[in-house]
């Protein structure tokens, strides 16, 4: 069955998946805010084996599927990279990655506001604008200390505070998906 504008297949994620993630999100969001670094570097030698088997992947579909080569190449070796680099050098991955983080979503933040900008000057409203400005200058101080000490480990804690309640609201929709 094709999928159209008007008719949509929806798969249904098991109610026990979704409390298994609610559960995994609130144990590391705890973790990250009682023991941050120790998590922070657990969490990025996670992510080093992550990249090479990303990668490993992606260059064994280039073989498959040929499509595309030429960026399924770039990204494969470019994930086999990075994840070789963060298990050669974990513990300066594990302080670096959070400022490169912050770097990135602050490009973000000034691209979504530029973006937004331009659509409420072309007729999406004013909360579109203040959304927009308002993107630009988080998006503005966030590259602006970047390189600052201490951001990483607001960020962890931005994270965990994330987690946790994004855990909380899993569980509470997995109870409600098993009920349904």
């Amino acid at each position: 069955m094709s999928a159209t504008a008007t008719t949509l297949e929806v798969k249904q994620v098991p109610w026990w998946l979704v409390l298994l993630g609610g559960v995994l999100n609130m144990c590391i969001g705890f973790l990250l805010l009682t023991v941050p670094i120790k998590t922070a570097y657990a969490l990025v030698i996670a992510l080093g084996f992550y990249w090479i088997f990303s990668g490993i992947f992606t260059l064994v579909a280039m073989f498959i599927d040929h499509s595309a080569w030429g960026w399924k190449l770039f990204v494969g070796a470019l994930s086999l990279f990075a994840g070789l680099a963060i298990l050669r050098y974990p513990l300066i991955a594990t302080f670096t990655l959070p400022s490169i983080i912050i770097l990135l979503l602050g490009i973000q933040g000034i691209i979504v506001g530029i973006v937004s900008l331009v659509i409420a000057f072309k007729g999406g409203g004013w909360g579109t604008g203040i959304l927009g400005f308002l993107s630009l200058v988080f998006g503005g101080i966030l590259i602006a200390n970047w390189s600052t000490p201490g951001w990483g480990l607001t960020l962890a804690w931005v994270a965990a505070i994330f987690m946790v309640c994004g855990g909380i609201a899993q569980l509470f929709q997995a109870f409600r998906m098993r009920r349904a």
